[in-house]
This record gives structure tokens, C-alpha cells and sequence, in this order.
């Protein structure tokens, strides 16, 4: 079905190698962060629990939690600021 879709809309599906996590490091790196912090610090109870759960860690994650990689600055205030720049160019 994600093969039909992707040629129907002209993507091209590109795999990261086995074994070879460094392909995409930024994904890997992220996904090291959703289990360690997330996933495996929570217990869900039901599915629409590990929902819950999840979109609060992601909220905290986007609006809350300083990244050292953005300066320091939450993902959404190194967007704003971002933007502003763009603006102001």
C-alpha cells in the first residue's frame, strides 16, 4: 500500500541500510529520545492512555524543553524566531 501511494505520487521510498543507523543519525538520535524518555519511563494502561501520554511528552518536547542543539531554545521558539528573521529579510 506505501509502495502504490509513494508511485502515485512521485516519492521515491528510500531505506536506510541494516545496521547502519548513522544513514539518518537525526531520526536515530530522536527515536533514542522518545523510547528513554517516554516509552520506556511510561506504564500505559490502555491504548488510548500511551495517546495521552505520548502527546503530552510531545507537547513538553516542542514547547517546555530547551534544546541545546537550538541554542538552548525550544523547538517552537527557535521556529518564531526563525520566522521573524525571514520576515524581517
Amino acid at each position: 500500500m506505501l509502495d502504490q501511494w509513494a508511485y502515485h505520487n512521485g516519492v521515491e521510498i528510500d531505506f536506510s541500510r541494516p545496521g547502519k543507523p548513522t544513514d539518518n543519525a537525526f531520526c536515530e538520535a530522536f527515536n533514542g529520545r522518545v523510547r528513554a524518555e517516554c516509552l520506556n519511563a511510561s506504564w500505559f494502561l490502555s491504548m488510548a492512555d500511551a495517546i495521552e501520554r505520548i502527546e503530552e511528552w510531545r507537547c513538553h518536547y516542542n514547547n517546555d524543553r530547551p534544546h541545546t542543539s537550538l541554542g538552548n531554545l525550544t523547538p517552537n521558539e527557535f521556529a518564531r524566531q526563525t520566522q521573524t528573521a525571514r520576515e524581517i529579510a
